[in-house]
């Protein structure tokens, strides 16, 4: 019979030993999670949004984002996504917002950022760099202001037009000022992307991919009301729950097949839907500047009609594929109608085209659940068209009140941590 080596009890005890020593330089591991509690679409800002060179020249942005959960310690992710230069960020600081339409903050709360242990940021183009974590606490749905100072402006920004919330700047490096005097402001975000939170191993996000309905047009500035919002709030008030953040993935104008005034819900799959900390939910709300603008230039032929049917629903389900293989639980949410749009006046064909892919998402065994939000919005009357009281006005985004009752209409039951 062959006896053990001598040594294997010593090789165990260094085994066990070093595993002690791992587990305690490491506590966090298996006690905290990073996840998502806010998050925002990278996109090339059209001309008539980008900010003029010479207001980004020895500049401070002071910009105001709410978040879904709260955590005890942060971290924020500045985005070069789209520069085609190295991004100098020269100083940045975090603080808790007096208001969600003013500059000033609490100055006892400000805080700097660093990255890897310097306050300066050096961001390559195409990239994202993540802060180092900072103990700083923060509720669920509360407010921080990001800020941060540019000696010399992007060559070409990255940013997100449709914040709906108001973003303040000056010159100088101003960043833990308690407030600006006489700055500009736009209703526009740049240069961020995300902010985690440390939570529970259990904790997860909630990716919403959609275009402007998701993005909030319609909504109330700095009044923080679209449907994602009203679901994390929703997801607070349960408290098995209270860990499940949401990030508002939204462009306007998006498509799932075309570029529009951001990338195709495709192309920016991996950034938008994959990356984001934490994700474990994915909501497809897609489709209706693809149904809209087939025939927004003129009618095409009904084999047309059906043939761009087939392309939206393989585009789902490429969407579909991509999540699962990341084990993600992908839910399809209806096209909303749209009849009356005076920007893409569709036609019966049209409506017909988005009856023919309501029927596909709703189809089981397609998506892993249905949101209904057709179902919810529309007109019992004219089922084509929006309810009066839930139509902002121009026939094709819902009011305040329908991104409330289309977040109300969510099973938060879909968002539990066995899923």
């Amino acid at each position: 019979m062959q006896r053990a080596p001598k040594f294997a009890p010593l090789l165990l005890t260094a085994l066990s030993l070093a595993s002690v020593a791992f587990s305690q330089a490491h506590p966090q591991a298996s006690q905290s999670s990073w996840v998502s509690s806010w998050g925002t679409s990278q996109q090339i800002p059209e001309p008539h949004n980008a900010l003029p060179p010479q207001d980004l020249t020895d500049a401070t942005l002071r910009q105001i984002v709410h978040l879904s959960i709260g955590g005890p310690s942060i971290r924020v992710h500045l985005s070069n996504a789209f520069g085609t230069e190295v991004l100098n960020i020269t100083s940045a600081h975090i603080a808790r917002p007096l208001s969600t339409s003013s500059p000033s903050i609490d100055p006892a709360s400000d805080r700097p950022l660093l990255f890897a242990g310097n306050p300066q940021a050096d961001i390559p183009p195409g990239a994202e760099l993540i802060s180092d974590s900072i103990d700083y606490p923060v509720a669920p749905l509360s407010d921080l202001a990001i800020s941060f100072h540019l000696q010399s402006p992007p060559a070409r920004e990255t940013g997100h037009p449709g914040s709906r919330a108001t973003s303040y700047y000056v010159h100088g490096d101003l960043g833990s000022a308690p407030t600006f005097t006489e700055p500009k402001h736009v209703d526009h975000w740049y240069q961020i992307a995300e902010v985690d939170v440390q939570a529970p191993p259990t904790a997860a996000t909630i990716v919403a991919l959609g275009d402007s309905i998701t993005d909030g047009h319609g909504a109330t500035t700095n009044g923080n009301d679209r449907w994602t919002d009203v679901l994390a709030a929703r997801l607070q008030a349960i408290p098995t729950a209270r860990n499940v953040g949401v990030s508002n993935q939204g462009i306007g104008g998006n498509h799932l097949l075309i570029d529009g005034l951001g990338p195709s819900a495709l192309a920016r799959f991996d950034r938008d839907v994959l990356a984001p900390s934490g994700v474990r939910w994915l909501i497809v709300f897609e489709g209706v500047n693809d149904l809209g603008g087939l025939a927004r230039d003129g009618e095409v032929s009904p084999a047309e009609h059906a043939a761009f049917v087939q392309r939206v629903i393989a585009a789902y389900q490429q969407i579909i594929i991509r999540a699962h293989a990341h084990g993600l639980r992908v839910y399809g949410a209806t096209i909303t109608p749209y009849v009356g749009s005076t920007y893409y006046h569709p036609g019966p064909l049209s409506e017909a085209d988005r009856q023919s892919v309501n029927k596909w998402i709703r189809t089981p065994g397609n998506f892993d659940a249905v949101i209904d939000f057709d179902n919810v919005i529309r007109d019992p009357q004219h089922p084509d068209q929006l309810l009066p009281a839930y139509d902002c006005g121009d026939h094709l985004h819902p009011s305040p009140a329908g991104f409330k009752a289309m977040a109300d209409s969510i099973p938060t039951n879909l968002f539990t941590a066995a899923d």
